[in-house]
């Protein structure tokens, strides 16, 4: 189709700003994105969407345009919505490489003109994918009335009796049919989820076909929208980021027209794909901005300031402030050619989805940034109460990664590997940076273990290892706190003296005796004094290793 057909497309909304004289392009994609360098998925023809967060300053326009001018993009629609009028300073660039350049209206959702786009390239394939897009318009847009993929799925199943799935890369169930049997089990996505993986390290073109018991699936990649299909330079840059299509049926003998009408199905999941994906733009900042701040050693209150920012946007509703856990996770490829910050990142936010969170997207608590080869997630954990006993497990470094192995493995072949450490929960902005230490020290643990898939949390990091002395101080200090802030609170706030009666019943070799007496306490009033520490850092005094921590801890404080 040609630029011009889509500004006199009335319902588009397009306001042509620059580039009348090229308005007899040929479009022969659409991609969102606002990446400052999309051009590795970029294969030239494209209609570039964007919302213009790319964009922090005037200077930023020229070299955007730039690379898009030299990938072959067809035009460029900016979105209103973000910063109202289009900027002159993109204006000026378009203008100056010649590059026609659209501007969208606020009241109108990329996804729209993405259906339009899509329907009208597609125009040689089936006609009934055409017939169903059309009758269900809504289907895409980014406000709740549209429903997402399961409603694609669901169409799937009504006019062409096809049952899908979309799944992510490590097995998690995204949308499914709302009707039409049972969902498919936890293990089987998992194992589609696999062998998907592996046979796109291979290279083989999709579809992939996997027979599993009596059932046969083919599985399709789910690319962000306008990449081309021969995918990007490198598989291993998005495949751990990607969804996948499974349909239930052997596409082996199918027809051309068939699978064109599949493919165009799995461009319009890919719409919803790179919406969820945009929508984490600001979770992603939250935590960037958080976590240079507690890596150049910000003042504590300004770190809580910031933490009173995120704590609505990733929890609403809480009535308190949240404690915090961090997870570190590294995706390291052989020969290091490969930057594995950004994998990372997409692969933390995936494995980091609450499975029991409700709500029209479970990720909406996820805040991860990602600096280098490693990504790092800020989770919110709500205060289980408001003293400290012990209840508050959070996030448990094996439980994280026990569903996904499998998949993981499989796609990182014998070249690859993912590593993730998991701190323990504070509970201030002081022990954040603590936190993350331990989360690093934790996720080094992990790598020293074979495997292609490793965790390792802060329950491992036992006392005698927190004595050697390449561990940092920061590691030792959050050791220290986690054992005695919840002792501390309680006598700031009942003067209950938790922290002199520890000292006592350990300088006294554990005797019930001795140390009443030195107290001048009953022994009654020393068991109760005990049982409440014991209560409130799940420990047992009556435990070797127990008392040596408390000992340890203690002399570093």
């Amino acid at each position: 189709m040609r630029l011009r057909a889509l500004l006199d497309t009335d319902a588009l909304g397009l306001r042509l700003l620059g580039g009348e004289d090229e308005l007899d392009r040929t479009v022969r994609g659409v991609m969102t994105t606002d990446l400052r360098d999309p051009s590795r998925y970029l294969s030239g023809g494209e209609l570039v969407l964007t919302g213009l967060a790319w964009r922090r300053d005037a200077s930023d326009s020229e070299p955007f345009v730039r690379i898009l001018v030299q990938a072959g993009v067809t035009a460029v629609a900016a979105g209103e919505a973000e910063l109202g009028n289009v900027p002159d300073d993109l204006v000026l660039a378009c203008a100056r490489h010649r590059l026609p350049l659209f501007a969208v209206h606020e009241s109108v959702a990329f996804a729209t003109i993405t259906e339009h786009v899509v329907r009208q390239v597609s125009g040689e394939r089936a006609g009934d994918l055409a017939a169903v897009v059309d009758r269900h318009r809504r289907m895409m847009t980014a406000g709740p009335a549209g429903g997402g993929p399961d409603v694609v799925l669901d169409l799937l199943g009504s006019d062409l009796d096809l049952r899908a799935w979309v799944l992510s890369p490590a097995g998690r169930l995204i949308a499914g049919p709302k009707v039409g049997g049972p969902a498919l089990p936890a293990d089987t996505c998992a194992r589609l989820a696999a062998e998907h993986l592996a046979a796109a390290r291979t290279g083989r073109r999709g579809p992939h076909r996997v027979t599993l018991g009596s059932a046969t699936y083919s599985l399709f990649a789910v690319r962000s929208s306008g990449r081309s299909p021969q995918g990007p330079r490198d598989v291993r840059e998005t495949m751990l980021s990607e969804w996948l299509l499974a349909v239930e049926a052997d596409t082996g003998d199918w027809p051309e027209e068939r699978l064109d009408l599949v493919y165009g199905v799995t461009q319009l999941i890919a719409v919803e794909r790179d919406r969820r994906d945009a929508a984490r733009t600001v979770r992603r900042r939250l935590a960037q901005e958080i976590l240079e701040l507690v890596q150049t050693g910000a003042a504590p209150p300004e770190i809580a300031a910031r933490l009173r920012v995120a704590a609505p946007v990733l929890l609403p509703g809480l009535g308190t402030a949240p404690h915090w856990q961090v997870v570190v996770a590294r995706v390291e490829w052989q020969g290091g050619d490969l930057e594995g910050g950004p994998v990372a990142q997409s692969l933390l936010e995936e494995i980091l989805v609450d499975p029991h969170a409700t709500g029209p997207e479970p990720s909406d608590r996820i805040a991860v940034a990602h600096t280098g080869d490693e990504a790092i997630a800020l989770v919110p954990l709500p205060a289980v109460s408001s003293e400290h006993d012990g209840s508050e497990t959070g996030i448990l470094a094996d439980a994280l990664l026990e569903s996904v192995r499998d998949p993981l493995s499989a796609g990182l072949d014998e070249d690859g590997r993912v590593t993730l450490g998991v701190s323990a929960s504070v509970h201030s902005a002081e022990g954040l940076r603590g936190a993350l230490e331990e989360a690093r020290h934790a996720r080094r643990v992990a790598a020293a273990r074979s495997g292609r898939v490793c965790a390792a949390g802060h329950q491992e990091l036992a006392s005698h290892v927190l004595l050697l002395p390449f561990v940092p101080d920061d590691v030792r200090r959050a050791f220290t706190a986690r054992l005695l802030d919840p002792l501390r609170d309680y006598d700031r706030r009942h003067r209950a003296e938790l922290i002199p009666t520890l000292e006592a019943f350990l300088d006294c070799d554990g005797s019930w005796t001795r140390c009443a007496t030195r107290l001048h306490l009953h022994v009654n009033t020393l068991r109760y004094r005990v049982g409440r520490i014991e209560q409130l850092t799940s420990r047992d005094l009556s435990r070797l290793e127990d008392k040596l921590d408390f000992f340890l801890a203690l002399r570093m404080s």
